[in-house]
C-alpha cells in the first residue's frame, strides 16, 4: 500500500504539526489551499483550484520533498457593505511533504480553467540486484 493510500482522506501531509490540528501556521491575512494529492506508478499529482488567480501570480517549487505553491488573488469588486463574504482575496500558500524523492527538473504545472495540476515524476533509485551462483 502506497504512503497515500494509508492517510485518511482528513488526514493532512503536513510539516508543521500545528497545521493539520486545526492552526494553519499562516498570519492572520493568508490563506490556505485545499490540495488533493494522489500517485501513480510514475508520479505524484497535487491538484487544487485557484479560480481567479493569473499564472504570473503563482509560484509553484520544490525544495528536496517539500512542495510549496504560493499565490494572490486579487479582489476586482468593490468594497461594500457584504452580505455574506466567505471567499479569501489576497495571498495564500500550502506546503505538502511528498512521500517519495520527485525529479525537480522533470516537473510540470498547468493552469486549466481555474484548476491547478502539478505533475512530479518519481525518482526510483531502488534496484533489484540479480543473486549469481559462484
Amino acid at each position: 500500500m502506497s504512503f497515500l493510500a494509508k492517510k485518511s482522506s482528513n488526514e493532512e501531509l503536513s510539516l508543521f504539526p500545528g497545521m493539520s490540528a486545526g492552526g494553519t501556521g499562516l498570519s492572520a491575512d493568508e490563506g490556505r489551499l485545499a490540495v488533493d494529492v494522489y500517485e501513480t506508478d510514475k508520479d505524484i499529482v497535487a491538484v487544487t483550484t485557484i479560480a481567479g488567480v493569473e499564472p504570473e501570480n503563482l509560484e509553484v517549487f520544490v525544495h528536496n520533498d517539500l512542495l510549496t505553491i504560493r499565490g494572490r488573488r486579487q479582489n476586482e469588486c468593490e468594497a461594500g457593505d457584504y452580505l455574506v463574504r466567505e471567499c479569501h482575496w489576497g495571498a495564500f500558500s500550502r506546503s505538502l511533504i511528498l512521500p517519495t524523492e520527485v525529479d525537480a527538473e522533470a516537473i510540470a504545472a498547468t493552469l486549466k480553467n481555474g484548476v491547478l495540476s502539478v505533475r512530479m515524476p518519481k525518482i526510483h533509485r531502488s534496484k533489484r540486484i540479480a543473486i549469481k551462483e559462484a
